[in-house]
């Protein structure tokens, strides 16, 4: 764990994985549980075995330090809440600074992975700042409604087909309005598909997004 300073001062903690040596960096942004096992999980596996430079932010930090939550409807419930307490603004504060640190490591080109609750704010990071390369949401909630905003980086979306929380009506406005944006369902998985922590877990849905996500990041970053 790292802490990091936000540019309105605000002083938040942060995981990191790899080093500054590393070929390519990543913002890793969490789930609407905070920084999990599974994150942090993440971020290893993308340091250990493909070579990233990886800082994933406590967003909920903003609202009550330290927070993690279990994978139940309780922890989501509180991470709803925790969320609803934070500006849109102060989140992408947070992602922008975490992209800073890594540009500060000498990395110009840095990308931004979300999951979940992360999946929208990475979304935003792209469309909204400019410090991105490259730009990933896994089963991002939310997007639908602020597609009409272009993002400024190549981005791509992995959605499941069995999601009860992201209607498919949200995915074919995504298509509609941006149709620029690679995006892939896939039509057997669930929202959260690709943590082995929940119970959507789907392996084979999890591999081919993780593989497809690799290969996005190897083109543009």
């Amino acid at each position: 764990m790292i802490s990091l300073t936000a540019s309105d001062t605000h002083h938040f903690s942060a995981y990191e994985a790899g080093t500054p040596d590393a070929k390519r960096a990543l913002v890793v942004i969490q789930e609407i549980f905070g920084l999990t096992d599974h994150i942090r999980a993440v971020c290893d596996e993308l340091a250990e075995h493909h070579g990233y430079h990886v800082i994933a932010p406590a967003l909920f930090d903003r609202a009550e330090r330290d927070t993690v939550l279990p994978y139940d409807d309780a922890g989501m419930k509180k991470g709803l809440a925790l969320k609803d307490r934070i500006a849109p603004d102060d989140l992408l504060a947070d992602v922008t600074a975490s992209a800073h640190a890594l540009n500060r490591h000498g990395h110009t080109r840095v990308g931004v992975l979300g999951f979940c609750w992360g999946g929208l704010v990475a979304w935003e990071a792209a469309t909204r700042t400019r410090d991105f390369a490259a730009a990933v949401a896994w089963y991002g909630g939310g997007i639908a409604s602020v597609s009409h905003e272009k993002p400024h980086c190549p981005t791509q979306l992995h959605f499941g087909g069995e999601d009860a929380h992201i209607p498919h009506t949200d995915i074919a406005t995504i298509r509609e309005n941006r149709p620029e944006v690679e995006i892939f369902v896939y039509d057997d998985a669930g929202h959260g598909f690709g943590c082995e922590d929940r119970p959507s877990f789907n392996k084979p849905a999890r591999d081919l997004a993780h593989a497809r996500t690799m290969a996005f990041f190897d083109r543009h970053l």
